[in-house]
């Protein structure tokens, strides 16, 4: 560029002085002809201080012994170029400090001889945020490279861009020998062909999630073997584009160990429905010792008490007859079994030749109860109707008894006995009854945790309330 007139040096200067970089005019002999107020800000001398001095000046000690060679070199061939392309370059502050900087270089021609425009950028903050990220890539690389399970990234393309130690342990292969390598290496050939159209699905809405669900997946290993595997998707993005991280867990040792647990299982399904086979077998065969002694018997009150033995026996055999059949041993379906004992109180209580009956209400609500408190519920409700039916139609009178299971305040049940007979006498209360029957309906009253009330009206209405598990719809 030639500078002609004041003008145009004028302008030159005003261009210079203003620039948003470092501008520093260096002579053929190396010497700073001109600097303007950023190269002030960047190095931390004054203009005066620096105008007539080598450019070396400005250059740290170490590097400035071959400077004045490259300056030479570049004279002797001037163009415009940047200089220290793969080198990292440093300027020297007045406070001794050194500073990353780049540089362009522009040969121009002045009235005064050629000169060599030198435009300086500190890019410190810049090599403070490439020194951020090379420690953070540096973190990242640790962490995948030393994490418990196997992790290997994936590109678009599907070709292996990192993995670490695990994946190389897992699958048999080397990094060498699996980097730029397909993805679909580590699958077995029977899902190869549909492995890149599940990949394409990823890619493109890349969301972190497991891959799989409800699916047996396996990887292929180096020697042919299959493994079981669970593996977890993550997108990263680098500079390459949107990648995806794969987590791999070998579940070989989790299979294994659930097979253990289901075979477990299995046995102990089985004892226990031989269990609850047994025990109902067991109580069966004294159910009919009963009904063959009292058959034997011919005095009426033992053969009313052995008919209400067999009646309590049966109530109970009942209970592991239902647990036997339904499977589920920790809880029983109250409606289920109170049904179930009903139809068989009808079938010893309702004679064909008396007008009486009895009807069950309420048998579908999703109320459980644990063994424990089954049995006692299902033995209060033998009691009540045995004994409805014995006092409360005396002589041929006709009528009927109702079983009632219904839901209370969502958390509480309510079982009654209720019937439309003679009702209970004047003088009758919990306190006074001192029959046999009665004393056993309070004692399990207690041991299902409930409370028992007597209803008002014609006929008798006992009611028990308790806690219990009642399910929603």
């Amino acid at each position: 560029m030639g500078a002609t007139d004041a003008r145009g040096d004028g302008y030159f200067r005003l261009i210079v002085e203003h620039s948003p970089t470092a501008v520093v005019l260096v002579d053929a002999a190396g010497l700073i002809t001109l600097v303007n107020r950023q190269t002030e800000r960047l190095f931390g001398y004054p203009r005066e201080v620096m105008l007539g001095r080598p450019i070396e000046f400005l250059v740290p000690a170490p590097l400035r012994q071959g400077h004045g060679v490259r300056r030479s070199r570049y004279l002797a061939q001037p163009s415009t170029r940047s200089m220290g392309v793969g080198r990292d370059l440093y300027g020297l502050r007045s406070d001794g400090t050194e500073v990353p900087i780049e540089i362009g270089l522009t040969p121009i021609e002045t009235p005064q001889g050629s000169r060599v425009v030198a435009s300086i950028i500190d890019i410190a903050e810049r090599k403070l945020s490439e020194q951020a990220l090379r420690r953070g890539e540096e973190r990242f690389r640790l962490l995948v490279e030393h994490a418990p399970s196997a992790m290997l990234m994936v590109n678009e393309s599907g070709s292996i861009t990192l993995l670490n130690r695990q994946t190389e342990t897992l699958f048999g292969y080397s990094r060498d020998e699996l980097t730029g390598q397909p993805m679909e290496m580590l699958v077995p050939s029977r899902f190869r062909g549909a492995h890149p159209t599940l990949r394409g699905g990823f890619f493109s809405t890349p969301a972190a999630r497991p891959m799989g669900i409800g699916r047996d997946l396996y990887g292929l290993r180096k020697d042919g073997t299959e493994v079981g595997i669970e593996i977890g998707l993550n997108p990263v993005e680098t500079p390459e584009g949107v990648q995806v991280l794969a987590t791999i867990i070998d579940i070989t040792e989790r299979k294994h160990a659930q097979r253990i647990i289901e075979t477990s299982l299995r046995e102990k399904t089985a004892l226990l429905d031989e269990i609850h086979h047994r025990v109902k077998n067991n109580l069966q065969v004294v159910s009919s010792l009963l009904a063959l002694q009292t058959r034997n018997t011919r005095d009426e009150t033992a053969r009313r008490l052995l008919d209400d033995a067999q009646g309590r026996v049966q109530a109970m055999a009942l209970t592991h007859q239902l647990l036997y059949e339904r499977k589920e041993y920790t809880r029983l379906h109250l409606g289920q079994y109170l049904d179930r004992l009903t139809r068989l109180q009808r079938q010893t209580l309702c004679r064909p030749d008396l007008a009486r009956d009895l009807h069950a209400h309420g048998m579908q609500t999703p109320v459980y109860l644990g063994v424990d408190r089954a049995i006692p519920c299902g033995l209060i409700v033998n009691e009540l109707v045995v004994n409805a039916f014995k006092h409360a139609f005396p002589g041929d009178r006709p009528g009927a008894v109702d079983v009632t299971l219904e839901a209370v305040d969502g958390s509480r049940v309510r079982v009654s006995v209720g019937d439309d007979g003679v009702g209970l006498p004047p003088d009758f209360g919990p306190g006074t009854c001192r029959t046999l029957g009665f004393q056993l309906i309070s004692m399990l009253t207690e041991q299902v945790g409930g409370r028992m009330a007597i209803g008002s009206g014609p006929g008798t209405r006992i009611e028990i309330l308790f806690d219990a598990s009642v399910e929603h719809p």
